[in-house]
């Protein structure tokens, strides 16, 4: 019982609930918001935001962004934690530009490779910040708090 309790409050273990959790996030804003904001696009009349690669993915990036986002300032984080994640999404779609554009990767590759991409790109920026990703989800809370306040209590000028 010794050892599924120290798994049970182990850092390894909150790194990993953190990526599942965010990874979770993401990929069901990506399915909630794709047909809404398509049908956006049809009522605008923007085809090219369907039709173009770079847009298509842009757009993904940052449905997946707004759940992540979401779900991490639920669970406490603080909004610096929030945009280094958010930035993670948008990465690996920026590195495959280039292929895609010299002929070498079509837009299957760059969608698959994009999104595999992803969390590896996730699961760095969390390296950077293992005081953040390697604790309770309550530590958060009190830190975004604390921000909360200090930002709140902050004179002007």
């Amino acid at each position: 019982m010794t050892g599924a309790k120290s798994w049970w409050h182990s850092p390894a273990r909150h790194f990993i609930q953190h990526l599942l959790e965010m990874t979770a996030a993401m990929f069901i804003a990506m399915g909630v918001l794709a047909m809404p904001v398509r049908l956006l696009w049809e009522a605008l009349g923007w085809d090219f935001m369907i039709e173009n690669l770079v847009a298509r993915t842009l757009v993904m990036a940052t449905n997946m962004s707004i759940g992540m986002a979401l779900w991490m300032r639920f669970r406490g984080h603080r909004w610096r934690p929030i945009l280094e994640m958010c930035l993670a999404m948008y990465v690996p779609f920026v590195i495959m530009y280039p292929f895609y554009f010299a002929g070498v990767a079509g837009v299957t590759g760059v969608m698959v490779v994009g999104h595999v991409l992803m969390v590896p790109a996730m699961a760095v920026v969390m390296l950077f910040r293992l005081d953040e990703y390697t604790v309770d989800h309550r530590r958060h809370r009190r830190a975004a708090a604390r921000e909360t306040t200090e930002l709140a209590t902050q004179p002007e000028g």
